[in-house]
């Protein structure tokens, strides 16, 4: 199949569908790689650059739209790009299907294929493939950089010979991919940074990065993202009030707001009200994630940065992860080359578009005549932490019962097996000299002694306590070397092995001392 991929023609976009590295690997799949002239110019992607990739180089839009098989773009097609589409060929972009309808119709009359990124379920076996995800994440990094540059301070905290400077605190409201980018960002670079999100689900993975969680004393506060794709749903207004009421509690303390909330088909909900933005310091900013769909911030203004009266900034940009154009290109292009890997599944490049798959079925939204959206729920569920059911309270009776039964098992085992071993070293003494005898029996105790002592260590810590004491195995070989003399050849080979078995031990231990500690370091 010919992949083809136009230059955008939205003004501000620099991003670009298709890298030279994702059309090296394209071709591996069985594909022909087309682009359009110039359209990876903005993105840092030269035409020559494609041509070195095998990438065949069209002059024109009209002749790449025509001599290819699957068109895959960036933004929604205009009016004159879905003109250009023809029965059986494939588009793959962003389509935003829910607002799209007109387009969507025309498209499906005429028998094309379209497939839209946003549309691709939050499953495990799909995050290769979540554009959203990628470009959200991009975005996130990013509004924290766009904070920065319009905020008059440091992030960090630092003491200087000219005085103290305190760090900026930050919130972020909304914990999706964008928010923890956000909160990643933030706290890297000093500041002391607040997260809310209406899952409490998030507020581990939230603390793990340095962050500090916003609790509502609210009930509902309790919402399971799980059934809903991983995204918030939808709340009450009285949870609204609670929300609207600790953010205003927030609001004169913090220097940065980033505001991320987004519910899929519906306009951005507002959070972040007038008279929170008056409360705000002079020089504090607002980077509003949710622009594009009529802001979180009720004082936003699409595709533009202001200043309010007392000096708020507010950037309303919708065009961050185009701002990274280089980077958002290389993983955009990435998931367009993942999609296509679960589109063509033979060696011959065909497409087999099963819409018995759930990524596939999830991400069309025209095929063969028909519009599919909205597409079913898929079949497995979407990522999120599965809620842990909370164990039982015992009572003080139960638990004083459960200990003593506990105690008599652990006592009856332990008991079974100093039998078991008495009577193998009687059956041993038997048989094998007093010589033998003295040392085994050390043996046996050392064996038991230890196997003890290692069981009652938490299983988390015996990777780590195994590492470092496998070191002090050259005792053993120490032990060992002083029996090789022995006239017993029993002896001699139980020392050989001994010898053997620590060496193992020895540099075993400290290659996996060597690993861990590896893994800690920044590379």
């Amino acid at each position: 199949m010919k992949i083809g991929t136009p230059k955008e023609v939205l003004d501000g976009e620099n991003r670009v569908a298709m890298t030279p590295d994702s059309a090296l690997q394209l071709q591996k799949l069985g594909h022909e790689c087309l682009i359009e002239t110039g359209a990876g110019d903005k993105a840092g992607f030269s035409d020559a650059a494609y041509e070195a990739a095998g990438v065949t180089v069209v002059k024109t839009p009209a002749a790449l739209w025509k001599e290819a098989d699957i068109i895959a773009k960036v933004r929604i097609p205009t009016d004159t790009e879905a003109k250009r589409m023809r029965e059986g060929q494939t588009l793959i972009s962003f389509f935003n299907p829910a607002e799209n309808d007109k387009q969507m119709d025309a498209l499906a009359k005429k028998g094309a294929t379209v497939v839209a990124m946003e549309m691709v379920p939050r499953i495990s076996r799909a995050q290769k493939m979540d554009a959203l995800s990628s470009m959200a994440n991009i975005a996130g990094y990013r509004a924290v950089i766009e904070a920065g540059n319009n905020f008059g301070r440091f992030f960090t905290g630092q003491i200087t010979a000219a005085g103290k400077v305190p760090p900026a605190k930050v919130l972020v409201v909304g914990a999706g991919v964008a928010g923890l980018a956000a909160i990643g960002t933030s706290t890297s670079l000093g500041a002391v940074t607040y997260a809310f999100d209406v899952r409490p689900e998030v507020a581990e993975q939230i603390e793990s990065m340095g962050a500090e969680f916003v609790y509502l004393d609210f009930e509902e506060a309790q919402q399971d993202g799980a059934a809903t794709g991983g995204y918030a749903a939808p709340s009450s207004p009285e949870f609204r009030e609670a929300q609207l009421k600790k953010f205003r509690e927030l609001a004169p303390e913090m220097d940065i707001v980033i505001t991320t909330a987004l519910i899929p088909g519906r306009p951005a909900p507002v959070l972040w009200t007038r008279d929170m933005v008056e409360m705000m310091k002079p020089g504090s900013v607002i980077v509003d994630l949710a622009a594009e769909r009529g802001g979180n911030c009720e004082l936003t203004v699409k595709d533009d940065k202001i200043v309010t009266d007392n000096g708020v900034t507010i950037v309303g940009y919708t065009d961050f992860p185009s701002r990274m154009a280089a980077q958002a290109s290389t993983l955009y292009a990435t998931n367009i080359r993942h999609m296509m890997t679960d589109l063509t599944p033979g060696k011959d490049g065909a497409v087999n578009h099963n819409m018995e798959d759930d990524v596939i079925r999830g991400a069309t939204v025209t095929h063969a005549g028909e519009v599919t959206f909205p597409p079913p729920p898929p079949k497995v569920q979407a990522i999120a932490v599965q809620k842990k059911e909370k164990p039982k309270e015992l009572t003080p009776e139960e638990k004083k019962a459960k200990e003593a039964a506990d105690f008599k098992a652990q006592t009856k085992q332990q008991v079974t097996l100093i039998g078991v071993g008495a009577v193998l070293l009687l059956a041993v003494g038997l048989v094998a000299p007093a010589s033998f005898m003295q040392h085994f029996i050390v043996f046996v105790l050392s064996v038991f002694v230890g196997f003890q002592v290692i069981w009652n260590v938490s299983h988390s810590l015996h990777t780590p306590l195994m590492a470092v004491t496998n070191a002090i195995s050259s005792i053993i070989i120490v032990g060992a070397l002083l029996q090789m003399g022995s006239s017993s050849f029993l002896v001699v080979l139980l020392a050989a092995l001994s010898v053997f078995m620590a060496g193992i031990n020895i540099f075993g231990g400290f290659l996996v001392t060597r690993r861990m500690l590896a893994m800690f370091q920044k590379s």
